[in-house]
């Protein structure tokens, strides 16, 4: 054998054999080595060759013989040509070339089973991948209709059913063919080659969205109790999750609120620990403070503008609101292929983590299925969604974000695994930060639009009418914009339907108009589309004000709950209930000033005086810079 033709023989073949041809290969392999080398491979340090053995004194044809004679006179008969042999096969293969080769010979797959009943059987279990679960006999029995329909498969002899029940271990493995559908569709969504992964090596440069109902339930008013959905935003470089809101049903304007929150800061709360601030963690606190003034008071969660965002076909994330949210913020947004969880799967990844570390320790707790839930859960101790969002936020900057993350090792020392907060301040080194501050304007173009005209009464939406004096010039115009025949831009806040902005377009400058509700005195609380949309339904064909009252008499029923009532309690429906209590619990927290006064006719000197003794309210002016130093 010549140099170029030596190779390194497959020696971990041995285990396939069994132990005693494995125990025969390696006996003789003593022998042989002597043969080789003149000393057995147990030799003591320091020991020399015999001299029928020894490579100095005898050829190698006299040694096999003399390793022949040897075995021979104890009792294994053996000739010279039969150790060449050996010595051969252990050269070329190694240790497996002396094992017994018919110990190990590999059996067919199925052994006799013929192929096309293999066949058969694959394309019954494939059918199942769409289909409800079902037995393996349902399978057997699918086996045998196809191979029934074959005409190529006459004459052949089935396999007892012990047979066909073996067969189907074999093929079965890994398809959960009669196990959970949704694991079923999951695994068939699976690309057929090797997982790949985009590098993002700049906080921000690629980012995952998604949703996902929070296995807990929450206590909402009037004592419902019922689970709701948490989207969060994840960068995939540092993993961290920059931003998780909690609604009972996630639409287009959460979605969007999640970029503001990605790139505001985190605000340290009443009750949170001093240890959860930012100038108090790894993060190079001082160095951004010079940058971004906002993070004075900031907790140690990263603030991260994102470049590109990965999401779903969901809804909420291909509407035209989120859209235009990216495109405003120069945010690229790049949709997955339909049905392939898998090219998100970071996200999908971080949002099983919260339920794994977060939700699982939260009274309420469910169970991702019914077969996991615990008896009488919605009677126990539940937090309202206020509360359970501020335990989430908190959760975030005090555990996950300085949890060390199997996702972020150092490939040089593998052992070492960063947590979110430190692979955060690591990449700043290389990239850099650039903060991106929202201002009023900003919280309002993330909000979705309408378009609507603006008449002599204002602004008309589901019966509700919108009014403020700034709207006068503006009354009966056209807005300019000849694809949406001249209506005006109006953005509004699905949970808060008390205001809405317009955009005026007059002036080399946009501006937006803040316009009340007019009967926005009739109700105490805020209250959003949900809750107007139900009560609208029930009185159809009233006026405006009766819509208003009686939405504002679910919310107050709501509200009092059947202690507060004097008269003997209306029943009301569980609908009535959960619509009232999912409104208050998205309804904003602050409340709801009486807006101006409607305009009666009154004399000059009268609407002199009226208008001196008038005091404003403090009203949250969205439109105002909040970064801005007075």
């Amino acid at each position: 054998m010549t140099s170029e033709e030596r190779r390194v023989p497959p020696t971990a073949r041995i285990a396939e054999f069994p132990k005693k041809a494995a125990e025969q290969a390696r006996w003789w392999e003593g022998h042989i080595l002597e043969v080789l080398h003149g000393l057995p491979p147990d030799a003591p340090h320091g020991a020399v060759p015999r001299p029928e053995f020894d490579p100095r004194q005898r050829c190698l044809a006299e040694r096999e013989r003399a390793k022949a004679a040897e075995l021979t006179a104890a009792g294994h008969r053996m000739t010279a040509s039969g150790i060449k042999q050996r010595r051969q096969r252990y050269q070329r293969d190694g240790l497996v070339g002396l094992a017994d080769g018919r110990s190990a010979k590999k059996l067919p797959d199925f052994g006799q089973i013929s192929p096309l009943v293999v066949e058969a059987m694959r394309q019954a279990i494939a059918e199942t991948t769409d289909a409800s679960s079902r037995t393996v006999r349902f399978t057997i029995w699918r086996t045998k209709e196809i191979l029934e329909s074959r005409e190529d498969a006459d004459g052949i002899e089935l396999p007892t059913e012990r047979t066909l029940y073996r067969l189907f271990d074999k093929l079965a493995v890994g398809t959960h063919a009669t196990g959970s559908a949704r694991t079923r569709r999951s695994l068939q969504a699976r690309p057929a080659g090797p997982f790949g992964e985009v590098p993002a090596i700049a906080p921000g440069e690629l980012m995952q969205i998604d949703s996902t109902p929070l296995d807990v339930l929450v206590r909402l008013d009037d004592g419902i109790a019922e689970k709701v959905e948490l989207t969060a935003l994840v960068d995939i470089a540092s993993r961290s999750i920059t931003a998780a809101v909690l609604r009972p049903t996630t639409k287009a304007a959460d979605a969007s609120a999640l970029l503001a929150r990605s790139i505001t800061p985190e605000t340290m709360r009443p009750g949170w620990p001093q240890a959860l601030r930012m100038s108090r963690s790894v993060l190079p606190h001082q160095r951004l403070l010079a940058l971004d003034e906002r993070l004075e008071q900031a907790a140690a969660r990263p603030v991260i503008v994102p470049e590109t965002i990965v999401c779903d076909h969901g809804k909420v994330f291909i509407s035209h609101n989120f859209r235009a949210s990216c495109r405003f913020l120069g945010v690229s947004l790049q949709p997955t292929h339909k049905a392939s969880p898998f090219e998100k799967g970071v996200i999908e990844k971080t949002l099983g983590s919260v339920a794994t570390l977060f939700a699982q320790f939260v009274a309420g707790y469910t169970g991702r299925s019914v077969e996991r839930r615990g008896r009488r859960v919605e009677d126990g101790p539940l937090w309202s969604l206020p509360e359970l969002q501020d335990l989430l936020d908190e959760w975030i900057v005090t555990v996950w974000q300085n949890r060390p993350h199997d996702a972020l090792r150092d490939p040089s020392t593998p052992k070492r695994a960063f947590s979110p907060n430190e692979k955060y301040a690591m990449l700043l080194e290389s990239c850099g930060y650039v903060p991106a501050p929202l201002s009023g304007e900003d919280y309002v173009e993330l909000l979705p639009e309408r378009w609507h005209a603006i008449n002599a009464y204002g602004i008309r939406i589901k019966r509700r009418t919108y009014d403020s004096p700034e709207l006068n010039p503006l009354r009966r115009q056209h807005s300019g914009v000849a694809e949406k025949k001249g209506l005006w831009e109006i953005h509004y806040d699905p949970y808060d339907i008390s205001r809405i902005w317009v955009r005026d377009r007059r002036g080399e400058r946009d501006r937006w108009i803040t316009v009340f509700w007019r009967h926005l005195h009739r109700v105490g609380v805020p209250f959003g589309e949900m809750a107007w949309d139900h009560a609208r339904r029930q009185v159809p064909n009233d006026s405006e004000i009766q819509i208003a009252e009686a939405a504002a008499a679910l919310l107050k029923r709501a509200h009092d709950g059947p202690a507060g009532e004097k008269s003997p309690p209306v029943k009301r429906s569980r609908k009535d209930r959960r619509v009232a209590a999912r409104t208050r619990a998205t309804a904003p927290s602050r409340e709801i000033p009486d807006p101006p006064a409607e305009s009666e006719p009154m004399d000059k000197d009268t609407a002199d005086s009226a208008l001196a003794e008038v005091i404003p309210l403090g009203l949250f002016d969205p439109l105002a810079d909040p970064w801005r130093r007075t």
